[in-house]
């Protein structure tokens, strides 16, 4: 489902978890509940990653990125597969199957992934409407480049 103009552009999904000035961004003890995780094709992931790190966001959390599948993932905070709702993405809610992240963890949780960003070199988990943001506008110009040729 895409934000409809009738409701201002936003997004159930934005709707539930915008930072609001009380709540602040994602609160680090939501790492110690199973996140949830985001599911991307490869090269719009990647255009995702570029952009939040470039772009003075709060954090990137962990990435995973399945080779055989050419895919990313990025973790989120729990609760957030409830509502995503971003086409051409997918975000499953783990339930801690696997994807349990004591501290640092040295091995990827999902077997056959790697880690595009370890836990030690990112934040917690991303948050979700940053990567809502950032995963449009990766659309948007892999679109373009793809109109170029």
């Amino acid at each position: 489902m895409e934000a409809s103009p009738r409701d201002g552009g936003a997004s159930r999904t934005d709707a539930q978890h915008r930072p609001t000035p009380e709540s602040g961004a994602p609160h680090p003890d939501a790492v110690c509940e199973p996140p949830d995780l985001v599911t991307v094709p490869a090269r719009q992931g990647l255009e995702a990653v570029d952009i939040l790190r470039r772009g003075g966001a709060p954090a990137v959390g962990p990435v995973l990125h399945d080779g055989a599948c050419d895919t990313l993932g990025f973790l989120v905070p729990p609760g957030t597969a409830a509502a995503w709702d971003v086409p051409g993405s997918a975000c499953t809610q783990t339930s801690g199957r696997g994807l349990r992240i004591p501290g640092v963890a040295p091995e990827p949780p999902v077997m056959g992934t790697g880690w595009l960003l370890p836990p030690a070199d990112s934040g917690p988990v991303t948050d979700p409407v940053v990567l809502r943001e950032a995963l449009g506008e990766a659309a948007r110009l892999i679109e373009a480049a793809d109109n170029c040729r």
